[in-house]
């Protein structure tokens, strides 16, 4: 799978939205589940967002629940994340991943990961 980034997040002050995307090459990502990662330095990777195809829902981690929202666009073959009410502990740099395994259940891709990664692009959130 390739993977870039389109959109790179830069700086943003808290409370603001910010919106990131990925295209994907090679591959048609209409039946895959989806992901979106983050990483802050020192801290380990979190699974942020996950849409189960199997299952048809989108998981969310706790910290970001009602705030950011996946989404495809299978037109353009992209992975998407509305990051919205930004907070400073956003702060990471945040992958879009896919996986041709739509066995398992949201959780599963969560906590475990997914076989394919894109480039991570930075998000600062500071005032």
């Amino acid at each position: 799978l390739r993977c870039s980034c389109r959109l790179w997040g830069g700086l943003v002050q808290p409370g603001n939205s910010l919106r990131l995307s990925c295209a994907a090459s090679g591959v048609t990502l209409d039946w895959w589940p989806i992901g979106w990662f983050r990483q802050a330095p020192g801290k380990e990777r979190e699974g942020v967002a996950v849409f189960s195809t199997r299952e048809g829902r989108a998981y969310y981690a706790d910290s970001v629940k009602g705030r950011f929202t996946i989404s495809r666009d299978t037109a353009k073959n992209t992975i998407n994340l509305q990051l919205t009410s930004l907070k400073p502990e956003d702060t990471a740099v945040y992958y879009c991943a896919a996986d041709p395994r739509p066995y398992y259940s949201g959780d599963y891709y969560l906590s475990e990961g997914m076989e394919y990664w894109g480039k991570g692009t930075q998000v600062t959130v500071s005032s």
